[in-house]
């Protein structure tokens, strides 16, 4: 189990348990292009771990027996799993709606240039991790030269349809902190957004997500080195707000990770706490074909406080 846990175990976050599976969340793997400071899993370019081509098969074949709508592809860099075309078609061909978490920078990586082409001929919905419309703060958390990289692709997307009007082609920008505070209004920062970036580079998206930093992963690491984990913590729990409990996305989410682990969210993957099920110690895809999943409890923990606290943070964006 990650070493953050033991300092955010201890709880009183509310109870919650499972509505009806509309989400499957699956993590290809943990190799990057990019190692950003606030990534919760700790991605890299020296990562190995990928998801292989027999639990693809066996998520797709999850997918026609549960009824999920939606998959949401996330890594590390998921385009770079080897299998990563071949989840997006055959998902597609299903009729399941494919969400790319995209880091943009992998869009013209040696080897990955007809990946955009790809992704507007699948239809495929990006959402692009962009903290910040300002270059330094960019370069300063997720590397040097990124902002700039990020501009290019998101023009190129925006020449392929992406984020206009009734092109069909979604695209989303993710907004996290540059430390351990709440992020602003989504609504105000989203207005700030689509104004600079279309002023200064012609950039048009669709929405933005203002997403918190939990204290997970390389970013909850930091916070311990610095001494300010449990500072954090308090932060997110006082700042707790009961609404946001009927929207957080482990509700109607599961999370699989590259080796077909099950988990109620990638924060509880990434802390090693599994999904509660028939008595498992790590519930594996293949025990949950003909699963009932409705009506379990879900594990929670203080990190849980990062989903419901101020306007709530989801993978979808604010709550409230």
């Amino acid at each position: 189990m990650h070493d953050v846990l033991p300092h955010i175990a201890k709880t009183d976050f509310p109870p919650i348990r499972r509505r009806e599976l509309d989400t499957l969340q699956i993590n290809l793997g943990y190799r990057c292009n990019l190692s950003c400071l606030h990534c919760h899993v700790a991605a890299s370019p020296r990562r190995k771990e990928q998801m292989n081509r027999e639990t693809v098969n066996l998520v797709l074949r999850f997918l026609k027996l549960s009824g999920a709508g939606a998959i949401d592809l996330t890594g590390g860099a998921p385009e770079m799993n080897a299998n990563f075309r071949y989840l997006v078609a055959s998902a597609r061909e299903m009729g399941v709606r494919v969400i790319d978490r995209c880091n943009l920078t992998i869009l013209e990586e040696p080897g990955y240039e007809d990946l955009a082409e790809f992704l507007a001929d699948q239809q495929v919905d990006i959402v692009a991790s962009l903290p910040c419309y300002l270059e330094e703060n960019v370069d300063a958390q997720r590397g040097d030269g990124v902002f700039d990289s990020s501009i290019r692709m998101l023009q190129r997307l925006n020449s392929l349809g992406y984020g206009k009007a009734d092109s069909g082609l979604e695209l989303d920008l993710i907004y996290n902190p540059q430390g351990a505070t709440l992020p602003p209004a989504q609504n105000e920062l989203e207005a700030d957004y689509k104004r600079i970036l279309d002023e200064r580079y012609g950039i048009r998206f669709n929405a933005l997500y203002a997403l918190a930093n939990l204290p997970v992963g390389r970013f909850g690491s930091t916070l311990i080195s610095k001494g300010k984990l449990q500072e954090y913590v308090s932060l997110l729990r006082d700042a707790h707000q009961p609404e946001n409990l009927k929207s957080v996305m482990c509700l109607n989410q599961l999370s699989v990770d590259w080796q077909g682990h099950v988990y109620d969210c990638d924060f509880n993957q990434m802390l090693g706490v599994p999904l509660r099920y028939n008595g498992s110690s790590r519930p594996h895809l293949s025990e949950l074909l003909d699963a009932k999943l409705l009506g379990l409890p879900i594990q929670v923990y203080n990190h849980c406080y990062g989903c419901t606290a101020g306007q709530g943070s989801s993978c979808g964006g604010a709550l409230t």
